[in-house]
Formats: C-alpha cells, structure tokens, sequence
C-alpha cells in the first residue's frame, strides 16, 4: 500500500492506495506513513482538490475497499448512490438498504467508511434534519455539507 497525505481545508486527509484503486481517506492530525508515489494517490489528491474548490461533484477514481462486512459494504454501496449536494436521513439510507428497522447499525458501518468524502458518509443526516454523526467531526460534516450546497462555509 502507498500513502500520501493532502491538506485541505478542513484538515489533513491521508489518502492509501494500492494498484488496484483507493484504499482509504481518511482524516489524521499527521503524517502516520511514509509517502510514497502511486500515481491513484495523485490522481485522489487532484480530484480532492477539485472538490474543495467547487469544480468537482463526482468522483472518478476506482476504490478498493480491503475491510468490512457484508453489511457495511452494503451500507457505503448506498452512499455512493447520494447525489452532491443532496443528504438523506439514517433511515432513508436503511430503507434502501432494505433493512429499514437496522438505522443505528447503518450509522455504525458510516462511521467506519474507509474511504471519507469520495463515499459521502456526510451527506446522511439525523430524520429531523439535523446533523449527527461523523467519524470526522460535525464541524467538518457542516463545511461538506455547506461546501455542496453552494453556500458561505466560513
């Protein structure tokens, strides 16, 4: 596996890969790993930072997700699938799932999406409409959120 590291503007992102795609986004306070090139990573990083400028909505990158359960993948599948700028609730999310009753254990598999941002765990919010849960912290849930939405993020 090979690491790099981005800075954004919500904190430093480290970015794994191996040759067959992306491995893992994930926020750290620093560098963990030696970095290494792997031109997925380069790729990753450019495409972060289209993101963070407001020039990319999607993502095209192939991933590959080395951890997980049957249950979680199914969970980051449906992630996927939220368009930019746009959020559902926990219970959205479970319903298309298809295991509408299962909305905490959704929340937990969110919590261990390997992969922040290009799987958008922080477009799913609470059913009242308020922000919950982010392995990344809500004020960087509130900036991608806000990010999307075109509006002010300072």
């Amino acid at each position: 596996m090979n690491y790099g590291y981005l800075t954004t503007p919500i904190g430093l992102l480290k970015i794994g890969a191996d040759s067959i795609g992306i491995c893992e986004v994930i926020f750290c306070e620093n560098k963990t790993e030696p970095e290494s090139y792997n031109p997925l990573i380069e790729q990753a990083k450019q495409q972060l930072r289209e993101y963070f400028d407001g020039k990319r909505k999607e993502f095209d990158l192939p991933l590959h997700i080395l951890k997980g359960t049957a249950f979680q993948r199914l969970c980051w599948d449906a992630l996927l699938k939220i368009p930019y700028g746009e959020t559902r609730s926990y219970y959205e999310q479970a319903v298309s799932i298809e295991h509408a009753k299962a909305v905490r254990a959704v929340g937990g598999a969110n919590h261990h999406n390997p992969i922040s941002i290009i799987i958008p765990c922080h477009r799913v919010i609470a059913k009242n409409g308020t922000l919950c849960g982010y392995g990344g912290g809500l004020d960087r849930k509130e900036f991608l959120l806000r990010l999307e939405a075109g509006t002010d993020h300072e």
